[in-house]
């Protein structure tokens, strides 16, 4: 037993710097779930520069949490709360993007190319925010860009219907497409219903137009 010692402070040591480790990826989770936030409420209201602003410092945030654990530490990596937190980057990213019309960033774009699992997760919770993004689109009345938009919902689906894999290899992401699907479905229904409600209006001032004529004629000719 004369090594007992030393195997306690051996212990220590570890266990001294995976606590300081995970206080670290705690606070930078944190940090980075804010920002990624921060920056989907920026681009809905249409504050592109803020937006950019947080993905910039998101992104700094992923590559110290990929640089600080993922040798040294890969399972507080790979835990649920440092994940979670890179897959609201990914989702504020995309969301970000395809607001503005711009191309779908991909995987590696994103520093994600080795965990697709995190940013399909993130790419479904998208479809929640193009339908906010729609509906708000909708309160002044049916446009093509509610159109776009629906396009992209619909891409996103598509693809995430194909990931046919245990929940275990895409944390879960079968439920997420279950959600998407619905979405989808709300926000096309609302399309319909404004489509139609902007097909009645023009009909109706193209009568009003008629009947404003029909009674500019009859008082050109009274006894007619």
């Amino acid at each position: 037993m004369e090594n007992i010692n030393a195997v306690a402070d051996q212990a220590h040591q570890v266990f001294e710097a995976r606590t300081r480790a995970r206080d670290q990826a705690l606070l930078q989770a944190r940090q980075l779930t804010r920002h990624a936030a921060n920056a989907i409420r920026a681009i809905h209201r249409t504050e592109i520069d803020l937006a950019n602003e947080h993905l910039a410092q998101a992104r700094l945030l992923v590559e110290s949490l990929t640089d600080n654990l993922i040798h040294q530490f890969p399972d507080l990596f790979y835990a649920g709360y440092t994940q979670d937190a890179i897959k609201e980057f990914a989702e504020a990213s995309i969301t970000c993007a395809l607001i503005q019309d711009l191309p779908l960033p991909m995987p590696e774009e994103l520093g994600l190319e080795n965990r697709y699992a995190t940013y399909l997760n993130g790419l479904a919770e998208v479809v929640g925010e193009l339908r906010r993004r729609c509906l708000d689109i909708l309160r002044q009345g049916y446009s093509q860009e509610a159109e776009r938009l629906l396009t992209c919902m619909d891409e996103i689906y598509t693809l995430l219907v194909t990931m046919d894999y245990p929940d275990a290899i895409t944390n879960g992401l079968r439920r997420q497409t279950d959600l998407a699907r619905g979405i989808v479905e709300r926000t096309r229904g609302d399309l319909t219903i404004s489509l139609r409600e902007e097909q009645l209006k023009i009909n109706l001032e193209k009568f009003m137009e008629r009947l404003d004529r029909q009674g500019s004629n009859d008082a050109d000719h009274p006894g007619v």
